[in-house]
């Protein structure tokens, strides 16, 4: 059901008179050509040149779930009991009835933050675009917050997180984004409200069931409301369940772990969250607005943020319309009014509309076990994902984890620096271009969907070549290197009709000679320069005319 001006401005709190009031309802959101609805955000919106041709950015998913190094979900999961994170709770801070996760919250300090270092490792690596977490699951704002008190200007770092790395992105030419995932808090965080079934203090509450603003006299916390952090009790508990442990368990298998409703339980919650997040994008003016739900968030209150940054865009960028709003398991018929994230994974073809993967070179959040396992994706796997993303009009956005103080570990640090190699040299290849007439050939055959990605590991070898279009030429990239030096090219045999066109020259990205070819029908066979042999493999850029018709028009 569309939701009129009048409703949805009622529904945010914002006085009857602002629907009839230009000035007041200019106050609740920015006025333009989109309104908060799908028929007008699918109609006006076409994805922004800068992200099409950005192709790769890299994101700090960092927040203090960092601080115990216990990889993704900490604060959720520390209060299920035999969980990995209960035990690792227990045994370093303590019982969760005593010591909660807002105390982790404040042992998030940054200590060793070093944001232009990082950044500038980042933009060595090819990043064109940078994106900050501004909030988690664990609802805590890792900005100057006017609407959350439990924000990194007041708690942990004391200080303005996503503001700092704004001024660090920008200086160096990137975009900036920021993700926000704090609309699953409401449920996501019902753990905290549990207790431990069996035990020495089974039944005894945790720390959520039992805290007011009250009991924070004299204490770190003084003045602030766990309640808020927390969000509140929300979910009823069905008949038999006993505890929030269950209903929890009960709503993982039924998928209501990721309700993107508005808590019938607690509106409060929604209305807030829409504060929060105006104010996140008014205040940092963001290219990029990643929403981690499956479409957007909290119903109608998700699409007035939509029309807020569609609309505020222009006002910032001389007219232009320079907003991304990233959400998942969008249905096709409505991708066109956002660009559709896929969670690590990827897509079988050539989409239609722009599109984004987003994964890690570990977890979400830094966990030392992968660290001392070797867990992380190679460089290798991160190009290849990279080459193989684009050949489908699509962009990849890579999360380095960060530690709790601020710095990632030495084994990040390499793997990025050996894409930074990679990337200096060939990253030309990458920006800019945009699908040809088919994605790639070989025999590797990469899961698509959320959740589809292999191990650390690039199941990629020099058979699998992957292709796009700049200008008049055509990208190929081989996803390896031959043993003999022969690249293999079987789309571009002078009997296949995919590789149709005049073929006049193959090179090197930024080398003047042209490469020795050979084409017969089976295979254009191009000799590769022994002194480039690398781990990843190498761009071949075919020039000639004719190349690139028949290629998928831009949407």
């Amino acid at each position: 059901m569309r939701l009129t001006r009048r409703e949805t401005l009622s529904g945010l709190g914002i006085a009857g008179a602002a629907a009839s009031n230009p000035a007041a309802a200019a106050a609740g959101s920015a006025r333009g050509q989109f309104t908060p609805d799908w028929p007008s955000l699918t109609a006006g919106y076409r994805t922004p040149d800068w992200f099409r041709d950005a192709k790769f950015g890299i994101w700090a998913h960092w927040s203090a779930q960092c601080v115990p190094e216990e990889g993704d979900w900490y604060a959720r999961e520390m209060y299920r009991q035999g969980s990995n994170a209960y035990k690792a709770h227990l045994a370093k801070y303590g019982h969760p009835t005593e010591f909660g996760f807002m105390e982790i919250d404040n042992l998030w300090k940054a200590e060793n933050w070093n944001p232009e270092r990082l950044v500038d490792l980042y933009t060595r690596a090819g990043a064109k675009y940078f994106v900050a977490l501004a909030n988690h699951h664990d609802n805590f704002d890792a900005f100057d917050s006017t609407y959350h008190s439990w924000n990194s200007t007041r708690v942990g770092p004391k200080r303005d997180i996503v503001g700092i790395w704004a001024r660090a992105a920008r200086a160096r030419g990137l975009r900036f984004g920021v993700s926000n995932h704090s609309a699953h808090a409401w449920h996501w965080f019902q753990t905290a409200y549990g207790y431990d079934p069996e035990g020495p203090l089974r039944g005894r509450r945790y720390d959520a069931s039992r805290l007011t603003k009250a009991d924070g006299k004299g204490k770190w916390w003084e003045g602030l409301d766990p309640q808020e952090l927390y969000a509140g009790r929300t979910m009823a508990l069905p008949d038999g369940v006993p505890s929030m442990v269950e209903a929890n368990a009960i709503g993982e298998r039924t998928n209501l772990i990721w309700d993107e409703s508005v808590p019938r339980a607690n509106p409060a919650f929604a209305r807030k969250w829409f504060l929060r997040c105006r104010d996140l994008i008014d205040k940092y003016r963001p290219d990029l607005l990643y929403f981690d739900n499956s479409g957007l968030p909290l119903e109608h209150y998700g699409l007035e943020i939509a029309a807020h940054f569609y609309n505020a865009s222009p006002s910032w960028n001389d007219g232009r319309m320079e907003a991304v709003i990233n959400a998942k398991r969008m249905p096709a018929e409505l991708r066109m009014g956002l660009v559709e994230d896929v969670e690590r994974g990827g897509k079988g073809s050539i989409e239609t509309y722009p599109w984004q993967t987003d994964t890690c070179i570990g977890n979400w959040h830094y966990d030392r076990k992968l660290y001392a396992n070797n867990g992380y994706k190679t460089a290798a796997t991160v190009i290849h994902t990279l080459c193989d993303v684009i050949s489908k009009n699509g962009n990849l956005l890579l999360s380095v984890p960060v530690r709790g103080d601020g710095t990632i570990d030495d084994k990040e640090e390499r793997i990025v620096e050996q894409i930074a190699d990679w990337m200096g040299r060939y990253g030309s290849a990458i920006y800019g271009t945009r699908p040809w007439r088919i994605h790639g050939e070989g025999p590797t055959r990469p899961n698509s969907g959320m959740f589809g990605e292999g191990g650390p590991h690039s199941p990629y070898t020099a058979r699998d070549i992957r292709y796009a279009r700049k200008g008049q030429d055509v990208h190929a990239f081989v996803l390896g290197w031959p043993a003999d030096d022969i690249a293999r090219l079987t789309l571009w045999g002078s009997g296949n009709p995919v590789g149709r066109g005049a073929l006049a020259r193959v090179a090197v990205p930024g080398a003047p000679v042209p490469l020795d070819i050979r084409r017969t029908a089976d295979a254009l066979e191009v000799r590769l320069p022994p002194g480039l042999r690398n781990d990843i493999g190498i761009p071949l850029i075919l020039s000639g005319s004719g190349l690139t018709e028949g290629s998928p028009a831009d949407s």
